[in-house]
């Protein structure tokens, strides 16, 4: 029976001033004035000073790994939609040119005259 852990001996029991009791080793440790907390943010990487200074304030660490998890998450969401609408830009760009070169090489001289006509009704659109 060697390999059990010795039997732990109970601690001394006192009785407080409001007349309870309680075991030595589960009081509070005694008050020794206000706590000054030192903080140092040297060289920190900018999207984890603002969490830094959160932690700092007493902000809860679920808020501060909110900022850190979504905020990145967030960036990465709108450059993917912006991404998105560029190509679908582009592409309407491209079938829009497709479509005029053919109308303007298969339509002989009316789709020449058309695209005349689509030209012109632009130019007026910007004018105005």
């Amino acid at each position: 029976m060697n390999h059990l852990p010795e039997r732990i001996q109970h601690p001394s029991v006192v009785r407080l001033p409001d007349g309870t009791h309680a075991y030595t080793d589960q009081l509070p440790a005694a008050y020794a004035g206000p706590q000054v907390v030192h903080q140092h943010i040297h060289q920190a990487a900018p999207d984890r000073t603002v969490q830094r200074i959160a932690l700092g304030s007493g902000v809860g660490a679920g808020a501060v790994a909110a900022g850190v998890y979504f905020g990145p998450l967030l960036v990465a969401a709108l450059a993917s939609i912006a991404a998105s609408f560029a190509f679908l830009a582009l592409l309407a760009l491209v079938l829009g040119w497709g479509v005029h070169t053919v109308v303007k090489s298969v339509g002989g001289t009316e789709g020449t005259q058309a695209a005349k006509n689509v030209r012109t009704a632009t130019r007026r659109r910007r004018t105005r």
